[in-house]
């Protein structure tokens, strides 16, 4: 089927990935590696991480149950500590791909975030950097966890924005750094990219949209 939409996630795409900051806080602190990626993929559905992203729990209430589930692990970490490491160096290789699927395809975003001053681009120094404006208006639609209530790796979203563009799941790509959340766009008939660098991204998504990306040096 002909591609009609790319779609694309935010934080980890556009954005260097926040695990390599979650990775800097744990050595600094002297936390086992990976242990806030382990905080939030236990319980994935019910946890502090994803009542946040559905908007559920405030911050204060996500700083408390985190700090509660990360001591049940054995290592107390507070939410409030957590939160300001969510922002990455902008990748401006992949808004220029963003920039050049948006002449041939609809474009746009689904992103699981959370209504908080530490939400991707409210931070100072995305600000000051740019990244939300810079990004944000190039898409035709947004959905946002925390707005829609819904987050991924849920179908539902990815169904919710197929509607929105009025395409089918299979005239779309769909972009993540997470794998987790790559499986339902494949196992609706999107075609997934896990992004794992920015050559590589560029790369597949160049066999699949027929287009020419200039990878460049990576953030």
């Amino acid at each position: 089927m002909t591609i009609e939409a790319v779609i694309w996630d935010f934080g980890g795409v556009f954005t260097t990935s926040p695990f390599e900051a979650f990775n800097r806080f744990e050595a600094e602190r002297g936390l086992p590696k990976d242990l806030i990626r382990r905080v939030n993929a236990t319980n994935p559905d019910t946890n502090a991480w994803a009542l946040f992203e559905r908007n559920e729990v405030d911050t204060t209430r996500f700083d408390a149950l985190f700090l509660e589930e990360s001591t049940a692990l054995g290592h107390p970490v507070r939410g409030a500590d957590v939160l300001p490491l969510l922002n990455g160096a902008l990748r401006p290789q992949m808004v220029a791909a963003l920039k050049a699927c948006k002449q041939h395809f609809k474009v746009a975003c689904i992103t699981n975030n959370v209504v908080s001053m530490h939400s991707p681009g409210q931070d100072a120094g995305q600000r000051a950097a740019g990244a939300m404006a810079q990004v944000m208006p190039l898409f035709d639609a947004i959905i946002e966890s925390s707005k829609a209530g819904v987050r991924k790796p849920d179908p539902k979203i990815y169904l919710m924005m197929c509607e929105q563009l009025g395409v089918t799941p299979q005239a779309c790509i769909y972009l993540d750094d997470l794998g987790i959340n790559c499986k339902p766009a494949a196992g609706l008939g999107m075609k997934a990219i896990k992004v794992v660098s920015v050559e590589q991204t560029l790369a597949e998504l160049s066999v699949l949209t027929g287009l020419t990306f200039e990878a460049g040096p990576q953030a």
